[in-house]
């Protein structure tokens, strides 16, 4: 008895060989286009979280020192004791609004090399 050609074609190893390696393509290309982009976005913002954190606990750490070196002058003793809180605060203000203002000014520029592209 002789089968069909397409018989043939479907009992043959070469249909199951070609979808193995079509599903194999899938896989590699996924991997490749999807999971390791995310994994190097994950990465990259854990970097920029430590850096954060490790940034942030450093000037309040300097901001702590230059409370307390204020706090050793005698002149700002007894009814000016709270003239070194305040110092304090205002250069904590400052280096937050120091800060927002670097952020802001990085987008715009960056904004305005994409506009030029």
């Amino acid at each position: 008895m002789k089968l069909p050609s397409w018989r043939k074609v479907l009992r043959g190893a070469s249909l199951r060989r070609d979808f193995d390696e079509i599903k194999g393509l899938v896989v590699r290309y996924v991997k490749e286009e999807t999971v390791q982009p995310l994994k190097d976005v994950a990465r990259y913002a854990a970097f920029g979280a430590i850096g954060s954190v490790f940034v942030g606990f450093g000037t309040l750490m300097l901001l702590i020192g230059l409370l307390r070196f204020l706090q050793q002058f005698r002149v700002l003793d007894g009814s000016l004791s709270w003239l070194p809180y305040i110092i304090v605060a205002v250069a904590a203000i400052g280096v937050l609004g120091l800060t927002a203002w670097r952020i802001v000014a990085d987008a715009s520029v960056r904004r305005r090399l994409k506009d030029k592209s």
